[in-house]
């Protein structure tokens, strides 16, 4: 069906990855491209000021390393981590590197989301590609 596919995925507590990676496959042509993908948002540099480098360092290391082997899981993928607000990011990406679906994770919309807006509404809202969403 799809030939590229963008996978973005958390680490927190209660997300589960695997049911994006069981929907990724099912959805992909055979010798088709995954990405999973991570977005780091961006720190203030008001507030980096505040922190040590090592632990920024460390941090960073951490998501590295907890993207691939998240990636593991899903065979022939490639894990890709960004920086920046992750809504804008998941699209401006999957626009830039021709991504023809994005299998994204989302929780239950509450009231909150009419006014914030949540990463997986940005993403349906504004990504040219497929968008499949899974709760």
């Amino acid at each position: 069906m799809y030939q590229h596919i963008l996978i973005p995925v958390l680490f927190d507590a209660g997300h589960d990855n695997q049911a994006s990676y069981s929907v990724a496959m099912a959805l992909a042509d055979e010798g088709a491209d995954l990405t999973v993908f991570h977005v780091l948002e961006e720190i203030p540099t008001y507030v980096t000021a505040e922190i040590p480098n090592e632990v920024l360092a460390t941090t960073r290391h951490q998501v590295e390393k907890s993207l691939v082997q998240s990636a593991r899981a899903l065979p022939g993928s490639v894990p890709k981590l960004k920086y920046g607000h992750p809504g804008r990011t998941i699209v401006d990406y999957a626009s830039a590197d021709n991504i023809d679906c994005i299998v994204l994770a989302s929780h239950r919309p509450g009231i909150e989301d009419f006014f914030l807006g949540s990463t997986a509404s940005r993403v349906v809202r504004h990504a040219k590609c497929s968008v499949h969403v899974i709760r």
